[in-house]
């Protein structure tokens, strides 16, 4: 008996969610982005609003809005309306670390905010100061074990991508090294350079300017695979530890509410845009190396990353400060 009724709803809802995306967007969209103008994921997400603008016809803005380690970006991204006029482009940090340091986040980034793309893939290196006797990896482990906690290594913050690098090194090679945590990348990378610390772990592109100057060098990629940019530099896994891997990544979501149709043309239209050879190019610039997965792919990625990071954490007793 209530069959019909039934099919008469499920058709209305299918109807409203086209005429919806057929609309979209009908007023500027803003891209939220936790972090201080001019930063890697600032610049990722005005790349993308440049060429989204002319497709849509409106404005695409992005929104700075910066603190507690990304969260107050995250959580007003999250809660903001699910028409579609509000996405979110959130890193490896805010959308699958920052649960596991912050239990008294407000939003969980895996079931607010539904996956739209993973944006860019961000490249990182292990690098040393060249007093550090170590040619490689293999070397700098053989020195770790004869000098337990004695090498030190620098990052921008406790729980930040570099932090991560070290302690899932620490962990997978049965190492112990000393962290030495700074207030951003900036002042870590001087005083790497001034020999107060032995080792880092940060982005290619911030390092290369150094390594090719010969105040750093390159010990090893922390991808999977070997970069464009350094192809004589193996990664850590090649260099007698199988499985290391760590890429941060720039990935844009949406909140979780938004009709399907909606996400499904933001994520088809982001994902065209994201094939354009001066879109590639110019991440490629930048170190970094074009994604765009499909929506349920960076969503299995998401999880995946959030388990994977959780265990370093819970091992490492990371806290954040």
């Amino acid at each position: 008996m209530n069959a019909i009724p039934s099919l008469w709803i499920a058709a209305a809802l299918l109807f409203t969610g086209l005429a919806g995306a057929q609309s979209f967007p009908s007023k500027p969209v803003r891209i939220v982005v936790a972090f201080p103008a001019g930063g890697g994921t600032d610049i990722t997400a005005r790349v993308v609003a440049e060429k989204l603008s002319p497709i849509w016809g409106q404005q695409v803005l992005v929104e700075n809005r910066a603190g507690a380690s990304g969260i107050i970006g995250t959580e007003a991204a999250a809660r903001s309306a699910p028409d579609g006029h509000t996405l979110f482009m959130g890193t490896m940090g805010n959308l699958t670390v920052n649960k596991h340091l912050f239990p008294k986040m407000t939003v969980d980034p895996l079931k607010d905010f539904a996956p739209i793309t993973n944006v860019v893939a961000v490249h990182f290196v292990m690098v040393a100061h060249p007093a550090v006797p170590a040619k490689g990896v293999k070397d700098l482990i053989a020195l770790a074990r004869k000098q337990p906690g004695q090498i030190t290594y620098g990052s921008s913050g406790a729980g930040g991508a570099p932090h991560l690098a070290g302690e899932l090194l620490k962990m997978m090679a049965k190492i112990d090294m000393q962290h030495i945590p700074y207030k951003g990348s900036a002042q870590s990378a001087q005083d790497l350079m001034g020999g107060q610390i032995m080792v880092g772990f940060d982005s290619i592109l911030q390092n290369l300017p150094q390594i090719r100057s010969g105040r750093l060098k390159a010990l090893a990629v922390l991808g999977r695979t070997r970069s464009p940019t350094m192809p004589d530099v193996p990664t850590v896994a090649e260099s007698g530890v199988p499985g290391y891997d760590l890429t941060n990544w720039f990935g844009l979501v949406i909140p979780v509410a938004t009709p399907g149709a909606i996400s499904k043309k933001v994520a088809d239209d982001v994902i065209k845009v994201l094939a354009l050879q001066d879109v590639r190019a110019r991440f490629s610039e930048m170190g970094a190396t074009v994604v765009g997965d499909s929506p349920p792919e960076f969503g299995a990625y998401m999880r995946a990353e959030s388990e994977k990071w959780a265990k370093v954490i819970r091992v490492a007793g990371i806290r954040a400060q």
